[in-house]
């Protein structure tokens, strides 16, 4: 018992002896890096680039976006001409159609479409309200929720598309 309680307290004398040595060691403080991360990033991350084919381009003539009013638990439709701009009708909303790829797909940092089947339908869309961007990006048929807007009043979505005759 006594050989057990000797070792207890040179133990403890030993683990006091290590901290208290370390606290006296003056560290340097950390150099910052010379960019933000945020601006390193932003060098590193390539923008997409959007590759309409030959065999998609102008093949379809329109969109049929579903805009749903979160305050009045409304939901509206608007037809849209592909490159086209739209002011929607009762709201301060302004919507362009940019690009419909009917088989959505990306490679590397080229989004593009695969086929003319609409079998990934998706719509390039950009939004504003008051002049302000509410929305840029892409709205898909088959997956309404990836990369939805976060606009507090309105959800958009891709609902229909009418091939160019």
């Amino acid at each position: 018992m006594v050989r057990q309680l000797a070792i207890f307290i040179t133990a403890g004398i030993v683990c006091s002896l290590g901290v208290l040595s370390g606290c006296s060691k003056k560290e340097e403080p950390a150099k910052l890096p010379a960019t933000p991360p945020a601006a390193q990033d932003s060098t590193i991350r390539k923008q997409a680039e959007v590759a309409v084919p030959a065999a998609v381009k102008g093949k379809w003539k329109s969109v049929k976006l579903s805009i749903l009013d979160k305050e009045t638990n409304r939901e509206g439709y608007v037809t849209i001409d592909i490159g086209k701009t739209m002011k929607v009708n009762g709201t301060n909303l302004v919507i362009t159609v940019e690009n419909f790829l009917p088989h959505f797909i990306m490679e590397g940092t080229t989004l593009t479409s695969s086929s003319n089947s609409p079998k990934n339908p998706a719509v390039q869309v950009h939004i504003t309200e008051n002049g302000q961007e509410v929305f840029r990006g892409w709205l898909f048929t088959l997956y309404p929720n990836t990369h939805a807007s976060q606009h507090s009043r309105y959800g958009f979505g891709l609902v229909d598309f009418t091939p160019a005759r």
